[in-house]
């Protein structure tokens, strides 16, 4: 207990070391313990006992709850940019501290001080979730702060998400309330046993200062001169201040964090300095990035420094077209002090680039920094390679991870958007669970995904439901609620969390199947489909080639499925059985209406055959060695470009693997060509794009009005990179047996994947020398791997325990032997040599323009048998097509530029 006495000791025989039922009695509201472990293995030796854990107790009722809301007594309109305000209360205390507690929260979002000091290093807390219903309050161990006598205690407000402008309509604010408020309730245990507490009540004053702006969006705007010297001590004269109205609310929302907070987790330096042609200070940080600035200036009081922040530059100047309505702009009067610090408080931005004006002469932008801020995840999972490129695109992923992460999974950091759009967890949250400890994290969405659900089972497209329209279900978005938990249960092996979703899993299941009805096809209503399909048409991201009825009933047969597992874990018999019938029947039904019986699809789309062999969609063998050639002669007839959109692309390479292709798999992963995920890396991207052309060819920027260039959705791919190329996976829920399957390929040399798992470190890697290929892995404890090498042809998987493993073996790439170039060889063949393809392409382009298009739009993939000869021949002047073909083939052979 809090006074070092063992109050309680338990001995427990199980096999499980993670997730291990707590022992003892419940702890109730505000109780503090420590706890050690030791364990013993099947000698029955102990372990040394543990270094201490500590575990609190929140407040778990209103009924803890004295304080109420209170907010600064005057109104506002809150259609525009209002002043932040400054709450305070002074008190005494009447003698030393042994212990002190702060449990505080907002409506908006807050920063507490006492007595001067900043209390705790959250940013933007109490963070974003369904105010109306889960509202976190923050807990804070202020014991250091306080000491006999006067104190005091204070915070500042600013708009956040619950008044500040949210959405892409540009205009909405106060979707959650008009009045800013903060909750504050402090508890003291003083060294002689007793207790007090201060609390938030209308006894506190209200003023303003200089924060005269906080949106999220557009920016922070601060006046040094307005400043309130001490304003957070004892001694600070509060007389003209003003009082506080309180504010109704139901304290039975409250509820205590499930992750970590927002926080300041790094600092970059600028990487250059520009100045742009129009003559304006432009800092590069080298990476693009989610946070602010923090500089260090002097000059004479009055001056305003404005700084306006882009993820890229056009023609030298920052290009803010991407952010539509969002200013971006922090703008900081200076007061004239010797030196003055800014940072905002209460905004973040998406950037790499920044822009600074209205600086003294003597200003060094080299002293700016840019402050990054993400939720303070654990970082747990790794991956490098011997392909510098591939390497960055893993690190891009990881960084939009991180910029998009931001107390709830959002789709975008720059923009006026910025929400929780569900599709794109969806496809993430495999990848998201191995980058980083996300388990508290996406639990906390999900919580929010489940009361935002309609009672019809309806799952909005964003969480939090902000965006006006967008509340009719849609596969792949909508089936988060059942994606999304069940990836957590497989990569945590934590069944709590498929337990406290069930319901929703559930209603939405349900809901889909009355969508549905009899004929199980989902084949009614909008669908978000194959998002960004890069042959859908220029203002129909929806029109894909794949359409969005196919993916519906697909997604409605897995949801089932997944949810039929679900209920079997949880012990509910009869709903296990009902749900799998109903996966059944919708994948019986899929059959019917989308696939031949060869096994072709009837859109004939790479997202098609993916969803249909990762699904597990297909009736037999024969279908899914069919699928899985159709699907390879699709990806080569286009060259190894993305024919895919957010829903086929986390899928393709998996539906190649799976079906016998993984050269093309690693063929179309290590393209260059837009569209492909290499080409933004060639064009110098640090994080993952929204579109595949983000940035075209030229140098400009995508005009469309959707383009962002932090999206993590498309990233989703490095999971395979975790899974198959470096080989390590997970074969029972949490890792407690891994899968050690690395498949080489593509010309690496080496790959390595390590993540620390809920049981330990675990690690493969492997490389390539003289023929042979070594793999190594570390085993946690108390787990176990089954390892399959390359050429084990069938045979059973090793069994290995824990511990570090070595195997060699004598290992071929497989790769035939390039044939030389010939007009006899087939379009199909020609597509799989880069070069020559560009060859024939751009002969094509000088003879007939227009005839680009034949490639472009993979229309090569129904003439997988034509030779190149038949296609010259059916062009004007054949013959010398032909000739001059052969020509530049011949200089290709022969290494001519």
């Amino acid at each position: 207990d809090a006074d070092g006495r063992t109050v309680g000791a338990v001995q427990k025989t199980s096999a499980d070391s993670v997730l291990v039922p707590w022992p003892f009695d419940d702890l109730p509201a505000r109780a503090r313990k420590t706890v050690r472990v030791r364990v013993a293995g099947v000698d029955r030796q102990f372990s040394a006992w543990s270094e201490p854990g500590r575990v609190e107790v929140g407040l778990t009722t209103p009924e803890d709850w004295s304080a109420v809301f209170v907010s600064p007594d005057w109104d506002e309109d809150v259609q525009a940019d209002q002043p932040s305000p400054f709450l305070r209360r002074a008190f005494a205390l009447r003698g030393p501290v042994r212990a002190a507690r702060l449990y505080a929260t907002a409506l908006g979002v807050y920063e507490a001080e006492i007595n001067g000091v900043r209390v705790g290093d959250d940013v933007l807390a109490p963070g974003w979730t369904a105010y109306d219903k889960r509202l976190r309050y923050q807990t804070y161990d202020v014991t250091d702060l306080l000491r006999p006598g006067r104190n005091a205690l204070g915070a500042v407000l600013g708009e956040g998400w619950f008044r500040g402008r949210i959405g892409f309509d540009g205009k909405t604010r106060a979707l959650y309330g008009d009045r800013l408020a903060f909750l504050a309730q402090l508890e003291v245990e003083y060294t002689d046993g007793t207790t007090e507490r201060v609390t938030t009540d209308d006894t506190w004053r209200s003023a303003t200062g200089p924060v005269l702006a906080s949106s999220l969006y557009d920016g922070e705007t601060y006046d040094a001169r307005l400043e309130r010297a001490g304003w957070s001590e004892p001694e600070h004269d509060d007389s003209g201040w003003r009082g506080v109205r309180t504010v109704p609310r139901d304290l039975g929302t409250l509820v205590a964090p499930d992750g970590p907070p927002v926080r300041r987790v790094e600092e970059l330096a600028p990487r250059e300095v520009i100045t742009s042609p129009s003559g304006r200070t432009i800092l590069d940080f080298g990476q693009n990035l989610v946070g602010r600035l923090r500089l260090t200036v002097s000059g004479e009081a009055g001056r305003t420094l404005t700084l306006r922040h882009a993820e890229v530059l056009q023609e030298g100047e920052l290009c803010t077209a991407p952010l539509r309505t969002a200013a971006a702009i922090d703008s900081y009067t200076l007061c004239g002090e010797e030196a003055e610090t800014f940072e905002p408080r209460f905004t973040f931005h998406g950037f790499r680039y920044a822009e600074i004006t209205g600086q003294p002469d003597d200003f060094d932008p080299m002293t700016v920094r840019a402050v990054v801020l993400h939720s303070d995840l654990e970082r747990t999972g790794t991956f490098d390679s011997s392909d510098t490129l591939l390497d960055r695109l893993h690190e891009n992923v990881v960084w939009s991870m991180r910029g998009n992460f931001l107390d709830l999974p959002t789709d975008c950091p720059q923009r006026d958007e910025r929400l929780g759009w569900t599709g794109d967890i969806q496809v993430f949250s495999p990848t998201a669970a191995y980058l980083y400890d996300s388990a508290g994290f996406l639990a906390s969405w999900l919580a929010d995904l489940a009361t935002e659900q309609a009672e019809d089972g309806v799952v909005p497209a964003v969480v939090p439901k902000v965006a006006i329209g967008l509340d009719s279900a849609t596969a792949a978005w909508g089936d988060a609620a059942v994606f999304v938990p069940w990836a957590l249960y497989e990569r945590y092996g934590d069944t709590g969390i498929l337990a406290a979703q069930y319901d929703s899993m559930r209603a939405w299941v349900d809901h889909v199947a009355s969508l549905a009805g009899d004929s199980r096809l989902w084949d009614t209503g909008f669908q978000f489909g194959d998002w960004l399909d890069p042959t859908a048409p220029a203002g129909r991201p929806d029109a894909a080639a794949t359409p969005g009825e196919l993916v519906a009933t697909a997604y409605h047969a897995r949801s089932a499925d997944l949810l039929a597992r679900a209920a079997e874990i949880l012990g509910h018999a009869e709903d296990a059985a009902r749900y799998r019938t109903l996966a059944d029947e919708t994948r019986a039904a899929f059959q019917a209406e989308y696939v031949t019986g060869a096994g072709r699809m009837m859109a004939d789309a790479p997202t098609a055959y993916a969803l249909a062999l990762c699904f597990d969609l297909l009736a037999s063998d024969t279908q899914r060695a069919h699928a899985g050639r159709r699907l390879a002669q699709l990806v080569r007839a286009n060259g190894y470009k993305i024919a895919t959109g957010f829903v086929g692309t986390p899928l393709i390479c998996d539906a190649l693997t799976l079906s016998g292709h993984l050269d093309t798999a690693y063929r179309l992963l290590l393209q260059q060509e837009c569209p492909s995920w290499l080409y933004p890396v060639t064009q110098g991207a640090t994080t993952i794009w929204e579109r595949w052309d983000s940035l075209l060819p030229d140098g400009t920027v995508n005009p469309s009005g959707m383009t962002s260039f932090n999206h993590y959705a498309l990233g989703a791919v490095a999971d395979w990179l975790h899974r198959t190329v470096a080989g390590l996976a997970p074969a029972a829920p949490g890792y407690r047996r891994l899968r050690v399957e690395p498949r080489p390929g593509g010309g690496l040399t080496h790959a390595r994947a390590a993540l620390r798992t809920p049981y330990g470190r675990a690690e493969v890697s492997w490389s390539l020398a003289a023929g042979e290929l070594t793999v190594e892995t570390l085993v946690p404890p108390n787990t176990t791997a089954e390892v399959v090498l390359p050429g084990s042809d069938g045979a059973a998987p090793l069994l290995v325990g824990s511990g570090r493993h070595t195997w060699t073996v004598p290992f071929s790439s497989g790769e035939a032997e390039l044939q030389p170039l010939s007009l006899d060889m087939t379009v199909v063949d020609l597509m799989d040599r880069s070069e020559a393809a560009r060859v024939f392409k751009d002969l094509l382009v000088e003879r007939i323009p227009e005839a680009a298009a034949f490639i472009d739009s993979g229309s090569a993939a129904s003439h997988g048998d034509t030779t190149v000869r038949s296609v010259g021949m059916m062009l004007p002047d054949g013959e010398g097509f032909l000739v001059e073909l052969e020509r530049r083939f011949s200089r290709l052979e022969n290494g001519a530029p």
